[in-house]
């Protein structure tokens, strides 16, 4: 109790000694000097207060800690001692072993100085001067943001920058070195007369970034010294010129703005090739809502060749893809207008069969549930599509549905179905199959279908395990055939017959093919899943159509009136173990036509990883087969280093290896080292397999360090 009313009459008396009248006498700023302690003396004479004992100080927004505190009225001046401790407004708090501070507690002089700042980084000193309360001056001190990975003989950090001075203006929110040597575990490996970078306020800042160096053998010797622009806090600009010793200088860069309506992310490069042609890439994205009901944007992704942006290591992508778009949404009514273009960048693409789409109007309304909870629809599709050299095509789609979900007394669960479809469309040089010459003319469809859906869901519990079981079917009736060869397929080329559309009423993905009379779906599903962890699942299926129907080519799994069996297996007893195996099986003889097995195991001591692929070739696509197999291998070292080995192979016709890679990392929260050896055996034109090797850094605050070598035709 004694202690308490000491600290609260020192508290009372400095409220009224610490501030008296006078100008000369009061902290440079309004707010007055607050003051607790458990002890507190005052020297009339001197005018001096001294304060001991758990003492806290405090002006604005700042806090002074200490065991001992002296403040002089007449000159204004606050000195401390003892477990110093000062808290700033940014977050940074301060610890030293003396400071002598003006009565706002922003300048001084300071012995033995140790800062954590807002970021968990430290600076230690051992001495300083503050200035304006946002700039510190510090000589002979260190710098690191490394905590854990403090654990190199002798107690120093991972990594810390050692500088005969370090500034840190806060003002400017940076930090700046003078004659600095970074040390990595004690050593030094490298010096620098002058260094900076943002303080832990700071996201983003203008500035160049931390420079790159590689090689390959398309390109020789490579230097990157990327340059970022803070526009302003929505806004910034990333310029990232390369120079290569075999093509000159390549300028890559991206522009970023974001509002509070809109979004756009500009990429692109540009450079010389050898024969001096210009060649780059542009890759843009733009979104932007127009109202509570429009929006809109675009796509624009282009290339000056197919295999440019493979050569200069920017991406592998098949397509490239330009759209513009609008789309509204009001209560159950969607529309959308879409254009695309595209361009193929395979070999076997051809830019006078590509198609230009212009445009595509989709619209659909779902009424709210009505009597029994029945709702109906309208969906509208419209789209017109042209090609430089081939065949082009119109189509004008309008669709009327109803439907009734139920729950029987059983616990049955029904779905019932009805929708007409009408289509037309305008064809012009269409191809005749089988016949030779094309044709062009008008033709339409009208497309009535019914079905209904059921499925049981079983359940139940023993002990700790819940099993459900649940057998489905449906039932779908449309009129026969639908498909005459005047109306052209652009939508529908892409087929697969597999658990996750067997009960669907049509299994094609577009409106331009149609399934056609009776046919029925059938299967069960069971799933066991534990209370606290583990599960497994299994799915069998299969469909019958009762009249023949020439629509699905040979493969399809759907050319018969029996399909091809649908399966699926999951298993996952708990955290070590997931495997996963889909399936189809030809009905006669139970031979696979399509494979896909997923699998990991292990620890992350050690981690395997498998996935294999494998389906035949469609009569009457332009997707052929495909049987692959990749796996990695992740191996988790110690609390900080991990390794993998992944790599993947063709087993197509005499097999051949397509990549292998091997990795190496440490990470910390202040540090990340990376290594990888890569062998590319793909070739594409132009790109021929490679040796790579690539070695990335990260130094927390600091900034990213990368750089790697590439050798082609190997």
């Amino acid at each position: 109790m004694n202690s308490i009313l000491h600290k609260l009459l020192g508290f009372i008396i400095f409220l009224v000694l610490a501030v008296p009248a006078g100008a000369q006498t009061r902290p440079s700023t309004d707010l007055p000097l607050l003051f607790s302690a458990d002890e507190v003396t005052r020297d009339r004479d001197l005018g001096i207060i001294t304060a001991a004992g758990r003492v806290e100080v405090s002006q604005g927004d700042r806090v002074l800690l200490a065991d001992n505190v002296s403040y002089s009225q007449k000159n204004n001046i606050v000195t401390a001692s003892g477990n110093i401790s000062l808290l700033e407004p940014s977050g940074d708090v301060l610890f030293a072993n003396f400071m002598e501070l003006s009565g706002d507690l922003k300048d001084g002089i300071i012995s033995g100085l140790r800062i954590r700042l807002a970021d968990n980084a430290r600076i230690a000193a051992t001495g300083a001067r503050r200035s304006a309360g946002n700039r510190t001056e510090m000589r002979n001190a260190v710098y690191s943001p490394c905590e854990s990975c403090a654990e190199v003989p002798g107690g120093d950090p991972l990594w810390q920058l050692k500088a005969r001075k370090i500034v840190h203006d806060q003002k400017e929110r940076v930090i700046e070195y003078s004659d600095a040597f970074l040390e990595i575990s004690g050593v030094p490996v490298a010096y620098t007369p002058y260094f900076s970078h943002p303080d832990p306020t700071v996201k983003r800042k203008t500035g160049f970034l931390v420079p790159s160096a590689g090689g390959s053998t398309a390109l020789g010797t490579t230097l990157t010294t990327p340059f970022f622009w803070n526009i302003a806090p929505n806004r910034d600009i990333t310029l990232i010129p390369t120079i290569t010793s075999k093509e000159g200088l390549h300028l890559a860069g991206e522009f970023r703005n974001l509002t509070t309506t809109s979004k756009m992310d500009v990429k692109g490069s540009v450079t010389y090739d050898s024969n001096s042609d210009v060649i780059g890439h542009i890759d843009t994205v733009y979104r932007r809502d127009i109202d509570d009901t429009w929006r809109g944007g675009f796509d624009l992704k282009q290339a000056s060749d197919d295999t440019y942006q493979k050569r200069y290591g920017i991406a592998s992508p098949k397509t490239m893809t330009s759209r513009a778009f609008a789309e509204a949404f009001r209560g159950r009514d969607y529309l959308s207008i879409d254009s695309y273009l595209y361009q193929g960048l395979q070999d076997t693409d051809s830019a006078g069969n590509t198609p230009i789409v212009l445009p595509m109007i989709d619209f659909s309304h779902i009424s709210k549930p009505g009597r029994f909870g029945a709702t109906t629809s309208i969906d509208l599709n419209a789209f017109a599509l042209t090609r430089p050299e081939g065949h082009d095509t119109k189509r004008l789609s309008m669709a009327g549905g109803w439907h009734l979900p139920r729950i029987g007394s059983l616990g049955e669960v029904m779905d019932f179905t009805l929708s007409l479809r009408g289509d037309m469309y305008h064809a012009t040089n269409l191809p005749l199959s089988g016949r030779g010459g094309t044709d062009s003319g008008i033709a339409g469809r009208i497309y009535p279908e019914a079905s209904v859906n059921w499925r049981f869901p079983l359940a139940r519990t023993d002990g700790r395990i819940t099993q459900t079981l649940e057998p489905v079917a449906s039932a779908t009736i449309s009129p026969n055939g639908g498909n005459p060869s005047s109306i052209p397929n652009e939508d529908s080329m892409d087929l697969e017959l597999d658990d996750t559309n067997l009960f669907n009423p049509s299994r094609f993905t577009g409106l331009d093919r149609v399934e056609g009379g009776p046919r029925f779906s059938y299967g069960v599903k069971w799933a066991a899943a534990g209370r606290s962890r583990g599960n497994s699942s299994f799915f069998v299926g299969q469909s019958y159509r009762v009249r023949d129907d020439d629509t699905f080519g040979e493969g399809s799994g759907l050319e018969d009136n029996f399909s091809d069996i649908v399966s699926r297996v999951n298993i996952s007893p708990g955290a070590l173990i997931d495997f996963s195996y889909r399936t189809r099986l030809d009905k006669d003889d139970l031979s696979p036509r399509r494979n896909e097995i997923s699998f990991v195991a292990g620890p992350p001591a050690l981690k395997v990883k498998s996935d294999y692929v494998f389906f035949k070739r469609q009569q009457g696509l332009e997707f052929g087969g495909r049987e692959e197999v990749s796996g990695s291998l992740v191996g988790q070292i110690n609390r900080y280093w991990k390794s993998s080995f992944s790599g993947r192979y063709n087993l197509e016709n005499s097999g051949d290896l397509r990549n292998i890679a091997l990795n190496l990392r440490y990470e910390c929260e202040c540090f990340t080292f990376s290594t990888t050896l890569q062998r590319e055996f793909f070739e594409d034109r132009d790109v021929k397999p490679n040796n790579s090797v690539l070695f990335s850094l990260s130094f927390k605050t600091l900034g990213d360090v990368q750089t790697g070598t590439t050798q082609t035709g190997l």
